[in-house]
């Protein structure tokens, strides 16, 4: 066997060296091309001139002569490349032609020009203007250099100052300075940078001048222009009293047909324009204007009297809404110090959420606002006044007509207070809403609530606060606590003035582990154990939208659910308060209540980098049932509301919040209480809703599930 190992290594050898071609030329690639002594139409071909290509990452030059047509081929390793002409040509390249995905002209060479293993670049060169030919003594107006920026960078308004020297060119607009030569990866076979890509104006992942990146005036001017398109459908089955003027005449169900769908379609187009620098250093002035299209909103019901007071308007209503979200003015008062702490105002329709989670204010709304900060950004503070916009009853939008309503927020936040990471919180909040009347856009009454005393009446209510996010060491960590100091002048329910002594309380907290947080929470809302004295110890918010115990995924936070032989709702859409007032958004803050107690488990996942799935589980009880018992004449309501129960899903097919789908499906399994309220079947299940009632005197039928189905869909340009 001995004599036949030098054949077998012979045999390898030669195999190895006709192989090595082979491969070798799928490392490589070729630029051609002709040089032309012309731009026109008719170029004639220019021989004798010596292409040099010079690698960008090796700096090796490789060069070609061209044929008597111009002609020249270049073998070349796959890679970027610098490509000129050698003296005494010079070559003219126009920053307006493209030549290639991610080449930039600059004068007498093209940079970038990408050349792929086993593919033939095609380059054609231009000879520069004979000298004694008139060219202009600087750079166009604008321009600033010979090279383009990347992205859409538009043209600048800063002039171009003559060059002083051959070899030197002033360039006055920093901004627009393009990015000197790098190649992360080294050869456009295995990638290329962000760096170099060509920019599009109505590509978000791109520098634009049309979202800040560029100044459009001078050197400190910039704009932004954003477009919001939020789509939301929604299926819900709550408990719905029929009325006297059913949609099925001859039925006489104390609950009919529950379900109800909805459609919402906003759109939002916004134009900004501030001056300033850097990104750390703040804005000196900015103006933005946010216009709001509701079109339209959509809700179908199975029952009348659902969605207008007036039988005749049927179970569907289409509605159409505009308002301004947005309409402020801001300006930088002074700088506090040398490291960008500052104090600013803004004025006009701002939003603005006056605590982590949103317990107690969170709003769009015309007001003015002092904010700043101080000691190196360890301390940020807001002094806040907000004269109140009545709202849309369909849409939720502003309307363009003032309440008689006045909010006050001052707060102070500390950074790294007691741990690092960990952000602590003081406030003040006190709402002045004064007494008058009004109906919704569907002819309701909502102020004062349709129950008990319906004389109008005034609040003058403040409230104290301390609370805290971030994390302690590996724990997530949130809290909240408000305690509500205050009077009412006539309480519809307790048909008397009301002095307001209430509290709120809620912690979260969290562990992170790899893809996967665990979660678990606790609310507490007091409730008022005497409705007919002059204690109102249920705790309400002036206008929350907490993201809390499940937020928008939970079906008590989501849905609204209305209280059967009442004009109030039990609890509002988006609150996680039991509050007996007759609309959120338009009604007043009621401190006779039940109160609540919460206690949530969650479990969020992320699935891929796209995909994120929510899991809660809440069971909720009231703290006081007297409220209650009062208003629906029952002897004894007990405290357990049930169990919630949903889960969510959040995908973002781009990795990033310009397009985002939110799914959501939910649903309360009742407990005692809510039967109690609902059914009364403790004493009688009537006969008519023997759907909601079943022998172990604690679950509804699962053919009559309380549940809410949603999605929504948002696009951000």
């Amino acid at each position: 066997m001995t004599p036949c190992i030098p054949r077998i290594l012979l045999t390898t050898c030669a195999a190895l060296l006709l192989c090595a071609p082979a491969a070798f030329a799928q490392e490589r690639g070729r630029l051609t091309g002709r040089v032309l002594d012309s731009p026109g139409t008719m170029p004639k071909g220019v021989g004798g001139a010596v292409v040099v290509a010079v690698n960008q990452i090796s700096s090796r030059a490789y060069r070609a002569k061209t044929k008597a047509d111009g002609s020249y081929t270049l073998g070349l390793p796959a890679g970027a490349y610098r490509v000129r002409l050698e003296a005494p040509f010079k070559a003219s390249f126009d920053s307006k032609v493209k030549y290639g995905p991610f080449a930039i002209a600059r004068g007498e060479a093209v940079e970038n020009v990408g050349v792929e293993p086993g593919q033939d670049t095609k380059l054609d060169i231009v000879l520069a203007p004979k000298e004694g030919t008139p060219a202009p003594s600087t750079p166009p107006p604008g321009k600033g250099d010979e090279g383009e920026p990347n992205g859409y960078a538009g043209s600048s308004s800063v002039a171009t100052e003559a060059p002083t020297a051959p070899d030197r060119v002033p360039v006055r607009d920093r901004w627009r300075i393009s990015f000197p030569e790098y190649e992360r990866y080294g050869g456009v076979s295995r990638g290329r940078d962000i760096l170099f890509r060509h920019g599009s104006a109505l590509n978000p992942y791109d520098q634009s001048i049309l979202k800040g990146d560029y100044p459009i005036f001078g050197q400190h001017v910039f704009m932004i222009l954003s477009g919001t398109s939020f789509t939301a459908v929604q299926q819900q089955r709550t408990p719905i009293p029929s009325n006297p003027s059913s949609a099925r005449p001859g039925t006489a169900e104390a609950f009919n047909k529950p379900e109800v769908l909805a459609f919402n379609q906003v759109l939002q187009f916004s134009l900004e324009m501030f001056s300033g620098d850097t990104t750390f250093k703040p804005r000196q002035w900015a103006i933005k204007l946010s216009p709001t299209f509701s079109v339209p909103n959509y809700v179908r019901a199975r029952e009348q009297g659902v969605i207008n007071i007036d039988p005749r308007r049927g179970t569907t209503r289409t509605d159409w809404h505009f308002s301004f979200e947005e309409a402020f003015a801001e300006v930088k008062l002074e700088d506090v110090n040398a490291n960008y702490d500052a104090i600013s105002i803004r004025a006009g329709i701002q939003p603005f959420v006056s605590d982590f989670r949103g317990f107690i204010y969170a709003d769009n709304n015309l007001g003015a606002r002092i904010f700043g900060a101080f000691k190196n950004n360890q301390y940020q503070f807001n002094l806040a006044y907000f004269a109140q916009l009545e709202k849309d009853t369909n849409s939720g939008l502003n309307r363009f007509d003032r309440r008689r309503q006045n909010v006050y927020v001052a707060n102070l936040f500390k950074q790294d207070f007691l741990a690092k990471g960990y952000t602590a919180q003081a406030s003040f909040h006190f709402n002045d809403d004064r007494a008058g009347i009004e109906y919704d856009r569907n002819g309701f009454k909502v102020r004062p609530a349709v129950v008990g005393d319906v004389r109008p009446h005034s609040l003058k209510v403040g409230y104290f606060g301390l609370s805290g996010d971030g994390h302690v060491g590996r724990i997530n960590l949130t809290n909240s606590y408000y305690f509500a100091l205050g009077t009412d002048s006539r309480n519809p329910i307790a048909g008397r003035k009301t002095r307001v002594r209430a509290q709120m309380a809620a912690a979260e907290a969290s562990l992170d582990k790899d893809f996967q947080r665990f979660r678990a929470s606790f609310f507490f809302a007091s409730g008022d154990k005497n409705p007919t004295d002059g204690k109102a110890t249920g705790f309400d918010a002036i206008l929350d939208d907490p993201n809390f115990a499940g937020g928008q995924f939970s079906f008590w936070n989501r849905v609204g659910i209305p209280l059967v032989g009442t004009g109030v709702g039990l609890v509002q859409p988006l609150s996680l308060l039991p509050s007996l007032r007759s609309s959120k958004t338009q009604g007043q803050a009621n401190y006779v209540n039940p109160g609540i107690v919460i206690g949530n488990l969650g479990y969020d996942i992320e699935l891929t980098q796209r995909i994120k799935a929510v899991f809660n589980f809440n069971h909720l009880r009231f703290q006081r049932t007297e409220p209650l018992e009062y208003l629906l004449f029952q002897n004894h309501i007990r405290h357990d509301i049930g169990e919630d129960l949903s889960v969510g899903v959040a995908y973002r097919p781009r990795l990033i919040n310009n397009i985002t789908l939110n799914f959501g499906a939910s649903m309360l399994k009742p407990g005692r209480g809510f039967r109690d309220i609902y059914t009364d079947r403790s004493r009688n299940c009537p006969p008519n809703v023997a759907s909601f009632c079943t022998p172990d005197d604690t679950v509804i039928n699962p053919s009559k599930p309380l549940y809410a189905l949603f999605g929504t869909l948002r696009f951000n340009f």
